[in-house]
């Protein structure tokens, strides 16, 4: 199936593409397009116009500073990927883009776009639910910041206003002694993932377990970050009973079923995905603790 008719602006600015979002009601900004474009082709999105970001100039960096990564709105999975001085101020963002599709995809789709289009599916939203993250929006009344949990209001459902766009994402950097991991189950390598999972795990200066945090892919309409550190509070951090750990999560979820997977299937994967990627990131925060 082919889109519907719509037309297609090229601002060179923030500023003039803010002008056509809000002359042209149902417009759409289009970064990526690698989530967009399908379902402008089933027609399950049809806008009036689409605005095109990618000649607007200043929005493809990635800035590293000791408080974290801002991403800005064009950089590419792929980009991210590849940029060694985020990875080590938050090990989630390379961790989890790695996860996201296919090479092609990563290629010419955005970080920012990802976050923006809202999909429970997509590995990014998880990653900025997790880490405490937020985005720069920029609007007719000016420029403002949103968390993550004013963001999000639902799948593919964002808070932002119509006339408005997402100029970056800014991760927190991970807490000292700690560690992070994320993986997920899909069908295929690059298909949407069955369920997925990130999780940091914190250690206090005697090596003992102080936090543990978790938010999943797939799971939930919206993404949701839960506090595991009941499980394992205070337990060196040889001995943990990551188990518990993942026993307690799936209490905390309340997966759907869909044609992938039933709810109690999803529920089964968070426990073992929990325990799993707990014990990896315990690894790591302990080795970073010596």
């Amino acid at each position: 199936m082919k889109p519907a008719p719509f037309r297609y602006a090229d601002p060179r600015s923030v500023p003039e593409a803010l002008e056509v979002l809000a002359a042209e009601e149902g417009a759409k900004v289009l970064a990526g397009g690698q989530s967009l474009l399908p379902l402008l082709s089933m027609r399950l999105a049809a806008p009036t116009t689409l605005v095109d970001l990618n000649r607007v100039p200043g929005l493809d960096t990635v800035e590293v500073g000791g408080d974290g990564v801002r991403v800005g709105a064009l950089v590419r999975h792929a980009g991210l990927l590849a940029h060694q001085g985020a990875a080590r101020v938050q090990p989630l963002l390379a961790r989890a883009t790695a996860n996201v599709a296919h090479p092609a995809i990563r290629n010419r789709g955005t970080t920012v776009g990802s976050i923006a289009h809202a999909d429970p599916a997509g590995e990014m939203t998880s990653v900025l639910a997790l880490t405490g993250g937020s985005v720069t929006v920029a609007s007719s009344s000016g420029t403002g910041t949103v968390g993550w949990r004013d963001l999000f209001v639902g799948p593919l459902e964002t808070s932002l206003p119509g006339a408005a766009v997402v100029t970056s994402a800014f991760f927190p950097a991970l807490p000292p002694r700690s560690g992070t991991t994320f993986a997920e189950v899909a069908r295929r390598k690059g298909d949407y993932a069955v369920c997925g999972a990130g999780v940091v795990v914190t250690l206090d200066e005697d090596r003992r377990v102080a936090a543990v945090r978790a938010s999943y892919v797939s799971v939930g309409l919206t993404p949701e970050v839960h506090d595991l550190t009941d499980a394992v509070a205070g337990s060196p951090v040889e001995k943990a009973d990551w188990a518990a750990a993942g026993a307690l999560a799936r209490t905390l979820v309340e997966p759907d079923g869909d044609l992938h997977a039933s709810a109690d299937y999803r529920r089964l994967l968070v426990g073992v995905l929990t325990e799993r990627t707990l014990a990896d990131a315990a690894v790591e925060a302990a080795g970073g603790s010596e």
